[in-house]
């Protein structure tokens, strides 16, 4: 298992349920509702609870998984980005989300492009899938500038939206 990734700016460190707080902060932020969905985290009881069921167990299982993002400056907790196993998709999945106040500062590129990197060395993935929806603009220039090219629309179980489905060999 990867422990923590550095980037310039960056620590990238595996979820724990010590991140309780600032993932019930993170999910119930406006534009993760809106373009990610809602998890129904209400409290941190349900992040702490989130975190043991969703994420732990996948990073268990093939040793990674969501990372919280965290300022090297001033230790600040600022978002996530992981590489997830998700139901109706073939291909492991990157997806990340950030607090409001720091979405646009390039941070997603960089937390995203080091973690690319690692699962290249580290986890043999010959293949990187990612998925948004039609209104996430800024989702769809990020995920194009880290390489991934759009393929198709897709549905996942359980769900009504279409989504924007892209996708990257790994050499």
């Amino acid at each position: 298992m990867i422990d923590n990734i550095e980037t310039e700016r960056l620590f990238l460190k595996p979820v724990s349920v010590d991140d309780a707080s600032f993932i019930y902060e993170l999910y119930n932020s406006p534009r993760f509702i809106e373009f990610i969905g809602d998890r129904n985290i209400r409290n941190t009881d349900a992040a702490r609870d989130y975190i043991m069921n969703r994420f732990l167990p996948q990073i268990e299982r093939l040793g990674y998984g969501n990372y919280v993002i965290v300022r090297k400056d001033d230790g600040q907790k600022i978002g996530s980005v992981g590489i997830f196993e998700r139901e109706g998709l073939d291909v492991h999945d990157i997806g990340f989300s950030f607090l409001p106040e720091f979405e646009g500062k390039g941070y997603g590129f960089e937390a995203a492009s080091a973690l690319i990197k690692v699962a290249l060395k580290e986890f043999c993935l010959k293949k990187l899938s990612a998925i948004t929806t039609d209104a996430n603009i800024s989702s769809q220039k990020l995920i194009e500038k880290l390489g991934l090219k759009f393929q198709k629309t897709v549905r996942l179980p359980d769900d009504d939206e279409e989504l924007r489905y892209y996708e990257m060999e790994i050499n």
